[in-house]
């Protein structure tokens, strides 16, 4: 019975990350930035490594913590994007596929969220 009541509270907890990311993400709600410097600035710099690295064109990450969301985007230049500049730059960058790479993506970072692991996305641009 323990074990079913703990399957149904993460299933409970993974649709409302889930949510959460929808609404910030594909309808632009409100992302917050006391969860950003709580939670994604600490790790700049292992961002940074990480996309010289890959040798990614740019690299992102969400979280979410109590129904806020952060997110952090850095390009190749290391210049550095913070929530609603991170999203914005983001929906430029893919254009017309962002919303399609979101709802597929969405699902995943729900899935790392809910193991606390923050998903960190290195992207290449075919030439």
């Amino acid at each position: 019975m323990k074990q079913k009541k703990k399957v149904n509270s993460v299933n409970s907890n993974k649709k409302r990350i889930k949510s959460n990311l929808e609404n910030a993400l594909i309808h632009d709600g409100k992302m917050v930035l006391r969860l950003y410097e709580h939670e994604l600035k600490e790790l700049i710099s292992e961002f940074k490594e990480s996309l010289k690295k890959d040798n990614d064109e740019y690299l992102f990450a969400v979280t979410e913590n109590n129904n806020d969301v952060a997110m952090i985007l850095i390009d190749k230049q290391e210049n550095i994007y913070i929530n609603d500049d991170a999203r914005n730059k983001l929906k430029t960058l893919w254009k017309e596929p962002y919303l399609c790479n979101m709802q597929k993506l969405i699902p995943q970072f729900a899935k790392q969220l809910i193991k606390n692991e923050i998903p960190v996305n290195g992207v290449k641009v075919k030439k």
